[in-house]
């Protein structure tokens, strides 16, 4: 059974940075991709980045480019998204998912996504 738990969320000024974490275990962490969702109150949930198993391919929505940044350090089965230059339109919680049936590429549809966290709170506040 493969377990993804997230942390780093909190309440943060506007213009403000935070990165969050995503440890995923009970697999071989370098064979799966890994993205980060999010879902605001009212609204779907997006994909705000994705990343292949060696993170050689990454997706970002635009709404986040040049903002946001996602890695992983699979020595330690973590994935990270930093986030920079917060904006209040950003919160939300956000959700890290694993998907093991395509690890070379960076996923951009939740159906491809085999396991999921239960997701931290992000808040930034104006």
């Amino acid at each position: 059974q493969v377990q993804v738990v997230e942390s780093g969320g909190g309440l943060v000024q506007a213009g403000g940075s935070l990165r969050l974490s995503c440890a995923a275990s009970g697999r071989t962490f370098n064979s799966y991709s890994m993205g980060w969702f999010r879902q605001a109150p009212g609204k779907e949930r997006e994909l705000v980045a994705s990343i292949s198993w060696s993170g050689g391919r990454t997706y970002y929505a635009d709404s986040v480019k040049g903002r946001f940044t996602i890695s992983r350090d699979n020595a330690k089965n973590t994935v990270y998204l930093q986030m920079n230059s917060l904006k209040p339109e950003d919160t939300a919680v956000y959700s890290c998912a694993a998907n093991f049936r395509s690890p070379a590429v960076a996923p951009t549809i939740p159906g491809m996504y085999d396991y999921w966290g239960q997701g931290t709170q992000v808040t930034v506040s104006s």
